[in-house]
């Protein structure tokens, strides 16, 4: 069974993902780390996030081991990620990659902006997690916090909200809910009900499976 997870940022997408995973041992794939190497290894090599022929370049030669570096983490990264992510050709670079992932035997957890609508549109299961701008950027806040890092609340807001815009917006694979997703607004749930939302959506699909 393959889980398709989307949403915009701070979601809460991310959390539940592993959750799903965990729960039913399948292999998990966060996305948007692959959008995150490709903006680090730009900017490593000094090049414009804005250059497409060297981002697709980047993506294609793509190691899955880069996708442990610490740096991918933070919150310029996110920003750095969202630039790169709104050109097509790197999006195409990553589409297969991507795919492959989802064809593992045992099937898999995606989350991303477009694994229900794109990546994976036959997937058994498809979840668009959203909340409000103003909680994501709190929870997001909070976890700069937890890292140490002192962006003050506002910005975070700010970058919510570009983010939101930029992947909307953008001509490749915008971020839209699937026809068939089952949409989760965890704005008012903590994460073990946003958790018992979604098992209740993958058990009524048969489960894994299924």
């Amino acid at each position: 069974m393959v889980i398709a997870i989307d949403g915009p940022a701070a979601s809460g997408k991310g959390t539940l993902a592993k959750r799903l995973a965990a729960h039913y041992r399948l292999p998990h794939l966060d996305t948007g780390l692959l959008y995150r190497a490709v903006a680090l290894t730009l900017l490593d090599a000094g090049r414009d996030l804005a250059d497409e022929a060297a981002a697709a370049a980047a993506a294609r030669a793509l190691a899955p081991g880069f996708l442990a570096d610490s740096r991918l983490r933070g919150s310029a990264m996110g920003e750095a990620a969202s630039i790169v992510s709104a050109q097509g050709a790197v999006r195409a670079a990553l589409l297969d990659w991507q795919r492959r992932f989802a064809g593992a035997p045992s099937g898999a957890v995606l989350d991303g902006r477009d694994i229900g609508t794109v990546v994976c549109p036959d997937a058994a299961v498809k979840l668009f997690v959203t909340a409000s701008a103003e909680e994501r950027a709190r929870r997001r806040h909070r976890e700069l916090e937890g890292r140490g890092e002192a962006v003050p609340y506002d910005e975070v807001l700010a970058d919510i909200l570009r983010r939101d815009a930029r992947d909307a917006d953008r001509d490749a694979a915008p971020l839209r809910v699937a026809e068939d997703a089952v949409v989760i607004d965890t704005t008012a749930l903590d994460a073990d009900a946003a958790f018992r939302a979604a098992t209740d959506v993958v058990d009524g699909r048969g489960g894994p499976a299924g």
